[in-house]
């Protein structure tokens, strides 16, 4: 959410982040802020105004009663009362009002970084860098879900029967494959000086509205029946809402963490869940990554984070690449972003595997998250990352792993999680 003073400010410089943002038709509502807060700071100083002149008015009386004039301090108090009367009417509009521009800067979306190419949707985001080389052997890869199943590790008719589409069970090695990915995830991120966290699983709708907006709330979260509780659709949800209203010690920052959890979606819109495979599910789980820092370190903490999650899989054998997201492909909140992207050999192209974020003081001006400096009082930037989300790795990993003869081999930054474990046959 941006700030109203920069927004009444640099009015043009947010229509023409609307722009690029291809949301034109939030043009208009740039200009009901501006007027709803030229609207709210009469108010607040008319109100000025009136308690000034009611705390004189209070005061008189007292000396007009010693004074014996009755009539007049009776005429006072009457006036007050007229004021109060008044007030109370004024101040219930200042913060109808205030609810009003509220909701309406929440829609706004947050001003991209000048680095960010301009873009209406993902079919324009711009490759940045290869690691690895794509290799296709000279063998058939088949689909993910049927290697699963020739290692019965997976049963979607059970989960079909517990849970419905868009579930599944793992089992045996390939559960156990799935977990190791997961524990070297940790460690990984551990080794890199990051605190490890396991967050609540369910939040407040106060914390849902500040880490999100709310059209990404409504495609994504599952609400508890007559609770005022959502389940996270990833742990940054929890790890930034544990900071709401909190003012960190500055010397602390960078506070940086890596939580795990389990990740719930909706998952609503025209790609649909898919029906044998786990590529696009209800259910999954991951390792992620959170910073919350200085203003000025947030881009060198952006560049580092991805640089981890590559780093990761490379150590897995498997080939990404960096896609910088468009300014179109960019959710509201967001300044700049960019996913990491695994190699297919199956399909011979590559698919996102993860998302790198900095959304700037957006989520920390939703939740009141701040600091305290030599110069005074601000908001702390906020940074997201995936260091592993599975299933989506371990379908990377099936595929980049999978030899002639059917069996899958185990790298050896893998193979302590996996009992010593070479190779899967």
């Amino acid at each position: 959410m941006l700030d109203i003073k920069f927004l009444r400010e640099n009015s043009d410089l947010v229509k023409e982040n609307i722009k690029k943002k291809f949301q034109d038709e939030k043009l208009e509502l740039v200009d009901k802020v501006i007027d709803l807060d030229k609207k709210t700071r009469t108010l607040k100083a008319e109100g000025d105004n009136l308690r000034s002149e009611r705390k004189k008015l209070s005061d008189e009386i007292g000396l007009l009663f010693k004074e014996k004039k009755v009539d007049e301090a009776n005429a006072n108090k009457e006036k007050v009362k007229e004021i109060n009367d008044k007030l109370s009417g004024m101040e219930q509009e200042e913060e109808e009002l205030n609810k009003e521009i509220r909701k309406i800067m929440l829609t706004i979306p947050n001003i991209i970084d000048e680095s960010v190419p301009i873009g209406k949707d993902d079919s324009e985001n711009v490759e940045m860098e290869r690691f690895g080389d794509p290799v296709v052997p000279d063998y058939e890869i088949p689909y993910h879900a049927d290697i699963l199943e020739k290692y019965s590790g997976i049963d979607k008719d059970a989960s079909g029967r517990t849970s419905g589409n868009g579930f599944y069970f793992l089992m045996g090695d390939m559960a156990r494959l799935h977990s190791a990915m997961l524990a070297y995830a940790r460690d990984f991120m551990i080794n890199k000086g990051f605190t490890y966290c396991i967050p609540p699983f369910m939040i407040r709708s106060d914390v849902v509205n500040g880490v999100m907006s709310f059209a990404e709330m409504e495609n994504m979260m599952y609400k508890i029946e007559g609770e005022d509780l959502y389940l996270i659709g990833t742990s940054e949800h929890s790890m930034i809402g544990r900071f709401k209203d909190q003012i960190v010690k500055e010397e602390s920052l960078p506070i940086t963490l890596t939580s795990y959890s389990p990740c719930f979606r909706k998952e609503v819109g025209a790609h649909g869940i898919e029906e044998r495979g786990v590529y696009r599910v209800h259910q999954f789980e991951k390792q992620e990554m959170v910073v919350l820092c200085k203003p000025e370190d947030s881009m060198d903490w952006y560049k580092k984070m991805y640089e981890f999650t590559v780093e990761f899989f490379r150590s897995l054998d498997i080939p990404v690449r960096t896609l910088e997201c468009c300014s179109g492909d960019l959710a509201d909140l967001k300044v700049k972003s960019c996913d990491v992207e695994a190699w297919s050999p199956r399909q011979q192209k590559y698919f996102e595997v993860g998302s790198c974020s900095t959304l700037g003081d957006a989520q920390a001006r939703r939740l009141g998250i701040r600091t305290k400096g030599e110069n005074g009082t601000y908001f702390v930037h906020t940074l997201n990352n995936t260091v592993l989300a599975t299933p989506r790795a371990l379908i990377a990993f099936l595929e980049n792993h999978y030899q002639k003869d059917g069996s899958i081999t185990i790298p050896k930054s893998l193979q302590p999680y996996m009992g010593g474990m070479e190779v899967i046959k």
